[in-house]
């Protein structure tokens, strides 16, 4: 048994050096602290195709909008602000959120270009001596106030530190140890991924928990396709303990790695294809937007301010459009972010149930984002841009290359007509439609998430969410369909061999602070319906009807999307009227979604309650910007947004914000083995009355003469 042990001590040692390398192609940004300038350097590409490629020194930065983020200096000041204030000083702490603390709306609106910026504040949420604290920080004068937040349960968002931590936990634990080797895999081959538990009752109460599961890395890239199933690992996240391991998988067996690796350089000579040449977007004049000050987006007809967050991802705000008449910059929406995203796994047993991620209030899905690959994650002509986040000492790093702005042009079309011969006028006017797309992808351990913003000329925004990356699969010891009896419920599909995907869902809910015209809003419920004819009224029996509603509280504005009772959904200004006298406005409209069908006592869709409806407007409240709480990990799903709306609080002329609930349901198939083709979703903001006419009328068309031709054969 002592040579055992001393095998083991091995083992371990080689599974931590193992585990650090690991952590570097695992989608979690680099714990390292950047300690040099050159350290805050962004990478650098060949400038030949990342011309616009951000690699610019963030230890000089310095905010020009009141929006700006935190820069490199002020994360250092508020550091040392908090490590050396008393609450904090000489105490084990961690900091699990250091961002703007953005000033009140009015002051921000108010604020122009070139004017004196306000006090620039520090929100932090840290957790000390285990006591969870939110604090606001003047980065200039140093006061720390302490921010009240009420009766709330849960804990913030995992640092980076928490989830490399309690990944390597388990190897301290001799029990754990050996259950790996008698499942006949060697502890260097495996990798561990930190999981949250969302909450399932009083056991799991006061104590910071995380669970565990492992997979074999031996032979490929793509280790979630090699699970070790059945085998939970339950993990004191500060104590830094096993409490306890579940093994209840001996018996199936770990999948093959073979055909599981997806990389194109693991990839022989026979495997390669090439079916489609190569293509680009060339602009010979250079692009048309501009990036002012790092942050100032102006493109087109349209301005608005955009910035990474460790949470949210990205966040859009003081979105305005110009008016094609006036050239007034008119408002259309103050703030929008992805506020929270649900994920609940759709298998009840003991290794799968707990397994309904909330990304953004869990893990930080800003933080989950990857560096864009130029060329691959965007075009030749995108301009990057940095995220500058905080380690849980307050120590700043980049993560570079994070978000991406770039003209787009698929073939599409702005608006056209063709006369009939008939008339006898020849008449063919037709403008291609040119967009501007903001894209950033997280990829939150398997799953990888592309979110785009796109705006066009027309006032419309699209804002896209495409879903890649790897299943989460179970292993099973089936091989075949034919060895699956009737009862027999797999709780998904067999795609591979030992290999089932389980069926799964994914909401993605965003806060949009509509803003059209100004702060005082209203949301309008247009009901489209059947309206039958009176007899001898006319030849036809049936017309539809739009009936308007306007929602006076929130209770009127909690909807549930229905295919049979169609609808739209305005938000308006009822202060400015039209020249024809209508109120102006922007409408949702939906695309492909879906609806949560989970009981609505089941303890996960109680912390996910923000879907049990596809839109909800609420009046504005600075603290009411996460859906899922403030703190969302362990949460019981008291602080929610169904709790803040079953208030039923006035929204008429209010100023109000629109929450949308974009969602995917995932049956797996075998085209998603071993990574999954991108699917996508979206909704638009559009304008509805928000012009006197349309506003890219006077847009001219394109003409040869407008275009270069490279080479003979780009030329078609």
């Amino acid at each position: 048994m002592e040579g055992r042990g001393t095998l083991r001590l091995v083992f371990l040692m080689m599974t931590v050096l193992l585990l650090l390398l690991l952590f570097t192609f695992l989608p979690l940004p680099s714990p390292s602290l950047p300690s040099t300038k050159s350290e805050l350097q962004s990478t650098r590409l060949d400038t030949t195709t990342t011309a616009r490629r951000s690699n610019r020194d963030h230890s000089t930065d310095v905010p020009h909008h009141p929006l700006d983020p935190l820069t490199v200096t002020e994360f250092n000041r508020v550091r040392d602000i908090i490590s050396s204030h008393p609450m904090f000083k000489s105490k084990p702490y961690a900091l699990h959120s250091v961002v703007l603390e953005e000033p009140e709306k009015s002051v921000v609106r108010r604020w122009r270009v070139g004017g004196r910026l306000m006090p620039r504040k520090a929100a932090v949420i840290g957790r000390v001596e285990g006591e969870v604290v939110v604090l606001s920080v003047e980065v200039e004068s140093g006061r720390v106030r302490k921010v009240e937040t009420g009766k709330v349960d849960g804990y913030p968002t995992m640092t980076i530190e928490d989830m490399t931590s309690a990944s390597a936990v388990p190897f301290k634990n001799g029990e754990f140890n050996l259950t790996i080797l008698d499942r006949g895999v060697d502890l260097k081959d495996v990798a561990c991924l930190p999981l949250s538990l969302g909450w399932y009752g009083k056991s799991e109460e006061n104590k910071r928990l995380i669970k565990v599961q492992c997979f074999s890395m031996k032979d490929t890239a793509n280790f979630y396709m090699r699970p070790i199933e059945g085998l939970t690992v339950l993990v004191d996240m500060d104590a830094q303990e096993v409490v306890h391991i579940v093994d209840q998988g001996k018996d199936i067996p770990i999948p093959k790695a073979s055909n599981t690796d997806y990389r194109y350089s693991a990839l022989n000579s026979a495997q390669k294809v090439k079916v489609i040449n190569p293509i680009s977007l060339e602009q010979p004049k250079g692009p048309s937007f501009t990036i002012e000050n790092d942050h100032m987006v102006k493109w087109a007809n349209w301005e608005f301010h955009l910035k990474p967050d460790p949470r949210a991802g990205v966040i859009i705000s003081q979105a305005k459009v110009r008016h094609p008449d006036t050239g007034e910059l008119r408002n259309v929406m103050y703030k929008g972010m992805t506020s929270e995203l649900f994920v609940p796994y759709m298998d009840p047993t003991d290794a799968w149930y707990f397994k309904t991620y909330m990304d953004a209030g869990e893990y930080g899905f800003g933080l989950q984002a990857m560096p864009l690959d130029p060329l691959n994650d965007c075009p030749r002509n995108a301009y990057y841009m940095d995220g500058v986040f905080a380690t849980g000492d307050g120590t700043p790093y980049i993560r570079s290359n994070m978000v991406c702005v770039y003209e787009s042009y698929a073939g599409d079309i702005a608006w056209r007509h063709s006369e009939s011969p008939i008339t006898g006028m020849e008449i063919r006017e037709v403008r291609p439609k040119v967009t501007l797309v903001v894209r950033m992808a997280a990829s939150v351990a398997n799953y990888d998430y592309i979110m785009d913003w796109e705006f066009q000329t027309d006032g419309l925004i699209k804002i896209k969410v495409g879903l890649s990356g790897i299943l989460m699969i179970r292993g099973t010891p089936y091989t075949n369909l034919n060895e699956v009896s009737e009862s027999k419920n797999l709780y998904g599909t067999l795609i591979s061999e030992n290999v089932v995907g389980v069926i799964h869902d994914h909401y993605i809910t965003y806060y949009l602070d509509m803003d059209i015209d100004g702060s005082d809003n209203s949301f309008v419920k247009v009901d489209i319906r059947r309206q039958e004819t009176s007899p001898g009224e006319s030849p036809r029996k049936s017309y539809l009807k739009a009936t308007r509603n306007l929602a006076k509280t929130e209770k009127d504005a909690q909807i549930k999307l229905k295919l049979y009772e169609p609808a739209e959904f305005h938000v308006i200004n009822p202060n400015k009227k039209t020249r024809v006298g209508n109120p102006v406005g922007y409408k949702v409209v939906a695309g492909g979604t879906a609806a949560s069908l989970l009981d609505l006592d089941d303890p996960p869709q109680k912390r996910g309650a923000f879907t049990n409806n596809q839109i909800w407007v609420t009046p504005y409240n600075r603290s009411e910007e996460w859906a899922g709480g403030l703190f969302v990990y362990q949460n019981k799903g008291e602080d929610t947004l169904a709790t803040w709306s079953s208030r039923d609080r006035p929204i008429e002329n209010k100023d109000i914000v629109l929450w949308y609930t974009l969602g995917f349901h995932h049956i797996p198939c075998q085209e998603d083995f071993p990574i999954m083709p991108t699917v996508s979703s979206s909704f638009d903001l559009k304008p509805v009355n928000f012009f006197e006419s349309n506003p890219i009328l006077r847009v001219p068309p394109t003409t040869e003469n407008d275009l270069p031709v490279c080479r003979a054969e780009a030329s078609y």
